[in-house]
């Protein structure tokens, strides 16, 4: 497939412009280049001063979602009565709650200061969590469920948007490895805290069950994050609490490169078209859907998954650790590694190709093979590195503001529904060994590592395309076009990472 010039949409002379270009024009009225120390400076500030509460809010975001899978052998289906596949509609309903609100919450954080507006959700998700120790049976269990993942939704699009806005195309995969890596130190954390209050609360009369503990500790600990988000993250480089007036223009200055600004509140009905017209939208919603199926089920079943492998409640709480390890390193390698050898689809699909074998391996062992299953489990944990790879597609290969929050908003749409079908493979019937859920895991990840070449490919003819526009004697290249609101196709001189 060849890309010619036509492919390249046609700039427009009107288009609203960047935050950034309003901003210069009122600070300074022109834009200069950085050198390469102050850029390292910038970054290391912004990297001191943002990637932890990300890191922390995206580790309490999975801990979240894992802490059924934790209680679900703690007691929590005996204590609330839950029968025959209420606990897999309990691991679907989240991602309905998440799936209604999920285009109109990432126009919101176009629309509205992303840090305040992400801040809202944080405390209102950590709230809600704590009011599941409260349940009495599945009905009160599915409405917290519900509005837990209504709640969740703005986070993932949310940073997204935080690590475009800040770090440069190639500095964006090593960072969103970094916080979406934190899943991992999030399941190492968890499977920790619950087998301590499990083993801490054995035999003892307690107030509680220790599987409300668990809910009433993680959720108030988020809300005490969350304040803490509202209180020091900044919306945007203008109102940033840890820079000066001066470092605030060099940080928007540093992004040029990215050919994307750093944001527009305004929708534009063009770039909500291109989105949906654009095969890259389908192409990541595929992988998004295709891609969570496995994780639905294995983050609501993972503790069964081990327990049913010959390990008892408490091992299976415990031995879940070590998949989280596999995880953050899986992650935060592959996201360096793309960063330096500019290879971010093939160093992901590594990551994919080992949860892969994992996959094969559970659905191949007898679960009298303890050992073989636990290592095979641990395998799966390095599959993430796709799907990260492809949110961080979102931020670099995804310009205009209304384009990328209509592209992200699809994506985690798609990330829903895998996500709400991915428990329901893990059919009662088919326990303690689930081997059509197994089966389906290697059907879709296999998909989804054509589905990443693909991407590539497509890419690829893409840039060619733009080169040979860019290459035309009579090609002008549109001044400071990078603040302009462009969409990737409309600006030739935006280059696809690959």
């Amino acid at each position: 497939m060849a890309v010619e010039e036509d492919d390249v949409a046609p700039l427009n002379p009107v288009q609203e412009e960047d935050e950034a270009m309003r901003a210069f024009a009122g600070e300074r009225g022109e834009v200069q280049d950085l050198d390469e120390a102050t850029n390292a400076r910038l970054l290391k500030i912004i990297d001191r001063n943002m990637l932890p509460l990300l890191c922390t809010i995206y580790g309490l975001n999975f801990l979240d979602k894992t802490t059924l899978s934790y209680a679900s052998v703690m007691g929590l289906q005996s204590d609330i009565g839950l029968t025959g596949d209420q606990y897999q509609w309990l691991g679907s309903i989240f991602y309905f709650g998440y799936l209604a609100v999920e285009y109109p919450s990432s126009r919101l954080l176009q629309k509205y200061p992303l840090a305040k507006y992400s801040s809202l959700n944080i405390i209102l998700w950590g709230a809600t969590l704590a009011c599941f120790a409260a349940v009495k049976d599945f009905r009160g269990a599915a409405v917290v469920r519900f509005f837990l993942g209504v709640f969740e939704a703005v986070v993932t699009p949310g940073f997204a948007l935080f690590t475009s806005q800040w770090y440069t195309k190639h500095e964006q995969a090593s960072r969103t490895g970094i916080w979406f890596g934190f899943n991992g130190v999030a399941m190492i954390i968890g499977g920790v805290l619950a087998y301590g209050i499990a083993k801490g609360t054995q035999g003892q009369v307690t107030a509680i069950e220790p599987w409300r503990l668990l809910f009433l500790v993680t959720g108030c600990f988020t809300v005490v994050i969350g304040l803490l988000f509202l209180y020091y993250m900044p919306d945007n480089q203008w109102n940033v609490r840890f820079l000066t007036p001066e470092d605030r223009i060099l940080a928007v200055q540093r992004i040029r490169q990215n050919q994307q600004g750093i944001g527009n509140k305004r929708f534009k009905m063009s770039q909500f078209k291109e989105a949906l017209l654009d095969p890259m939208t389908w192409a990541f919603a595929f992988f998004a859907c295709a891609g969570n199926i496995p994780n639905g089920g294995i983050t609501n079943f993972f503790s069964q998954i081990i327990k049913n492998s010959g390990y008892t409640a408490e091992e299976s709480l415990l031995y879940s650790a070590p998949g989280g390890a596999v995880q953050a390193i899986s992650l935060i390698v592959s996201g360096f590694l793309s960063d330096r050898y500019h290879q971010r689809v093939y160093v992901s699909c590594i990551g994919l190709a080992i949860g892969l074998l994992g996959a094969v391996l559970l659905a191949a062992l007898p679960l009298s093979n303890s050992i073989g299953r636990l290592m095979a489990f641990y395998l799966t944990q390095a599959s993430p590195t796709a799907f990260v790879a492809l949110l961080s597609f979102i931020s670099t290969n995804v310009a205009g503001s209304t384009k990328k929050t209509t592209v992200a908003a699809i994506y985690m749409i798609a990330y829903c529904v895998g996500n709400i079908l991915g428990p329901q493979t893990f059919r009662p019937k088919d326990a303690p060994r689930y081997i059509p859920a197994e089966i389906t895991i290697c059907c879709c990840w296999g998909a989804c590592l054509v589905d990443m070449l693909v991407i590539r490919y497509w890419y690829q003819a893409r840039n060619a395309g733009k080169e040979k526009l860019r290459l035309d004697p009579d090609y002008q290249k549109v001044p400071l076009s990078e603040f302009k609101d462009l969409t990737d196709l409309e600006n030739p001189e935006l280059v696809y990472v690959l």
